[in-house]
């Protein structure tokens, strides 16, 4: 299995640091997501998942596509879109979320690996291009009207693009979305970033019926809990509070990118959620940052650190010391 953040009970124990003392900035999820209510039926508990419920309409309004299916994470659609294809020849960008190029490659597919650079070339030998927007972890965006030109030549000789938008909530002007259903197009949504409800395993795809039609059957009933459900639909239908969020998270953002800069971590990219840093002191500057009960992201292929956002004022100074304070930057 790969590694990913949110380990933090690994990481705990590692540099024996009591849990309820970390800063964990290793996800990218939004530290202050949707308010879950307190008090919620006492029936999601004890009665299967409604399919039927209002979910898919809340869902269709938010995503202004009619044609999706509620899935348990966005992740449960990257494992299973690979068994619904014959075999192909399926490009992936590297640094990229590598669930992805994982899932394809376990189904026997072949794996391209492309630079943004080489996308225009390979394009007609590809049968699948995977695209993360915003990219993490660069944070790269990517236009939509290259998204669209790249479709449609794949659409041309049967392929597929296939969009995972798991970070794009906080700017959805730029989601292919409400394109949807294209023939070959394939959007990926999640509600465990935006809207800081990772717990839920609730996601979505966008795509024509006669696909979702053969996930549904791949996935099986009830693949999401009644609990699940019927949060996300309050959430998504809470558009005051993903407006204020929007612009709280622009804010956030911009202010983890000038402490990054002004600690001399200036080779940036990134997105309203998270920061990624490339540095050879990468490794050092993760362990120097954990020692003190702060949890970033490492990488490796290149040296590089993922830094999420704090959640409250007393954890960005904690953060803004625990940086200056650094021996190796």
């Amino acid at each position: 299995m790969l590694e990913h953040g949110g380990k933090l009970n690994s990481a705990a124990r590692r540099y024996d640091i009591p849990l309820e003392n970390w800063l964990d900035l290793s996800t990218g999820i939004n530290p202050n997501g949707w308010p879950v209510p307190d008090n919620l039926p006492a029936s999601l508990w004890s009665d299967l998942p409604q399919n039927d419920d209002s979910l898919r309409h809340t869902a269709q309004h938010y995503y202004q596509c009619d044609s999706l299916l509620a899935v348990s994470g966005s992740q449960a659609a990257i494992q299973t879109l690979p068994y619904c294809r014959e075999h192909s020849r399926v490009g992936v960008l590297s640094p990229a979320y590598s669930e992805h190029q994982h899932a394809w490659k376990q189904a026997g597919h072949e794996i391209i690996s492309l630079n943004v650079a080489d996308i225009d070339n390979q394009l007609a030998t590809l049968d699948v291009l995977i695209i993360i927007n915003p990219n993490n972890p660069t944070g790269r965006y990517f236009n939509t009207k290259q998204l669209r030109e790249w479709h449609q030549q794949l659409a041309q000789h049967g392929g597929w693009l296939i969009i995972d938008e798991a970070f794009i909530d906080v700017t959805p002007e730029n989601s292919l979305s409400p394109y949807c259903p294209l023939t070959g197009l394939i959007v990926l949504r999640s509600i465990g970033k935006f809207f800081g409800l990772a717990g839920l395993r609730t996601g979505f795809v966008l795509a024509q019926e006669s696909l979702l039609n053969i996930l549904a059957e791949r996935l099986g009933p009830w693949p999401i809990a009644s609990a699940s459900r019927y949060i996300t639909q309050l959430a998504l239908a809470d558009t005051a509070w993903q407006q204020q969020c929007r612009h709280s998270l622009q804010n956030d953002g911009q202010r983890l990118i000038s402490l990054l800069r002004d600690n001399e971590l200036t080779e940036l990219g990134g997105c309203a959620l998270f920061q990624w840093a490339k540095t050879s002191q990468a490794e050092q500057i993760h362990h120097q940052l954990a020692q003190q009960g702060i949890y970033t992201r490492l990488f490796d292929q290149p040296q590089s650190l993922r830094f999420g956002l704090a959640k409250t004022e007393d954890d960005w100074q904690r953060l803004s010391t625990a940086i200056q304070g650094l021996t190796v930057i």
